[in-house]
């Protein structure tokens, strides 16, 4: 039962951010449509499918390394990968979280901060 905690915020992570990367390339047409609309009147309405794309990058990152930081810690006590999970997941988060503000999103913005206090959470543990 060691690192309990932090195994489950790293599947918490994995999850959330595996399952969201999957939907963005499961239904890329549909997100860049709904986002657009979502940002037609923001300076980022036409980078759209470019800040999409950085974003999925990083949602597929932080979820790997969530699922090696599981990996590293049960197999030899090594936190190091769980805590750039940690971190990835926190700078995705805000990009999210920066996103919804631009949109004006507010209820949005706050649904982010949900997932980003488990995160930071993780962070603070690990170090």
């Amino acid at each position: 039962m060691n690192h309990i905690t932090e195994i489950l915020i790293l599947l918490f992570l994995a999850i959330t951010f595996l399952q969201s990367g999957y939907d963005k390339i499961a239904d890329w047409n549909g997100n860049v449509g709904w986002l657009k609309s979502h940002f037609e009147n923001t300076f980022l309405g036409n980078k759209v499918p470019f800040s999409l794309g950085i974003i999925l990058i990083l949602e597929i990152i932080a979820g790997i390394l969530a699922l090696a930081g599981i990996w590293f810690l049960t197999m030899n006590d090594n936190k190091e990968i769980a805590l750039y999970s940690g971190i990835v997941s926190c700078i995705t988060l805000l990009f999210l979280l920066f996103g919804q503000r631009i949109a004006k999103d507010y209820d949005g913005a706050r649904t982010i901060v949900i997932y980003f206090i488990p995160a930071l959470f993780l962070v603070f543990i690990l170090q």
